[in-house]
């Protein structure tokens, strides 16, 4: 019998609603793949309610969860590790050596770090030193890089209007010559009206993916958005097919929850669920 996929996914939770591992984790789990979730921070809820609580994970406990993964051997069994948003420098650190060092015993590893940072309208989301550890340490060794346009500006100094931005970013984010770029949200100068794309750079060119420009900004997007991509590669699709079905369920997830009124993603429609189902047989 063939063993699934195997996905150490790294990133916060939260009680009430989806973000984090919290709205990556079923869809990996619903397509058949395991996944194994670290968190790095634990809230209540996501950050837009009048309320928060938790905190980030202190670094000594985080530190003590990655040891048992590692006594456990699961950076040898991993396919994937998915990195997300993360709540201190400290624990950024930590993670930068974890991975480097399930890279070096498992080659095989890919390894797609999303980095959590910030967006248009709430600009930068982390303190400047988790976001340095995540330019100069993390991005290095992803063999799939996930920012949306502003993190991709922010990490690179550089305004990305144009495709020719956006490429000249690309290069200057200093990622694996082997990695691939997924810009995502993308609104350049020649995007067609009504659209929005993920933009994917890599060793076999460019590729471009529109979809429909949906209204609607929730918390938990990007995340959902990267765990299908990694949903789609467990599965066996080729990176352009993985971030097309993620751009469409992603598009169905916010599109659900806007006409539930919800203020952020909702996973329980019934056609999203049937969707991570046949992943495996698309």
């Amino acid at each position: 019998m063939t063993h699934p996929a195997f996905v150490i996914s790294i990133q916060s939770q939260v009680v009430l609603g989806h973000v984090g591992n919290s709205a990556a984790l079923f869809p990996m789990q619903a397509a058949g793949l395991e996944v194994a979730a670290i968190p790095t921070v634990v809230f209540s809820n996501t950050p837009h309610y009048p309320t928060l609580r938790g905190r980030a994970l202190p670094p000594d406990f985080f530190a003590d969860l990655l040891v048992g993964a590692q006594e456990r051997g699961l950076p040898e069994r991993a396919d994937f590790i998915l990195t997300g948003y993360i709540g201190s420098p400290e624990v950024a650190a930590l993670i930068a050596d974890f991975v480097a060092q399930a890279k070096a015993i498992n080659p095989r590893l890919t390894y797609l770090c999303d980095p959590v940072m910030g967006d248009d309208g709430p600009g930068l989301y982390v303190p400047e030193t988790i976001a340095d550890v995540m330019r100069d340490r993390l991005l290095p060794l992803a063999d799939i890089a996930t920012p949306n346009l502003f993190e991709l500006g922010w990490l690179t100094g550089r305004k990305i209007r144009t495709l020719a931005d956006l490429k000249a970013a690309g290069e200057a984010l200093h990622i694996a010559p082997a990695a691939h770029l997924i810009a995502t949200g993308c609104a350049l100068d020649d995007t067609p009206e009504g659209k929005i794309e993920s933009v994917v750079c890599g060793p076999g060119g460019l590729g471009r993916h529109p979809i429909e420009h949906l209204p609607i900004a929730l918390p938990g997007t990007g995340d959902l958005f990267a765990g299908l991509i990694i949903a789609g590669l467990g599965c066996g699709l080729t990176l352009p097919r993985a971030v097309e079905i993620a751009q469409t369920l992603t598009s169905g997830a916010l599109s659900h929850a806007n006409a539930l009124g919800a203020g952020e993603v909702v996973l329980s429609a019934p056609e999203f669920r049937r969707a991570l189902l046949s992943l495996d047989a698309d």
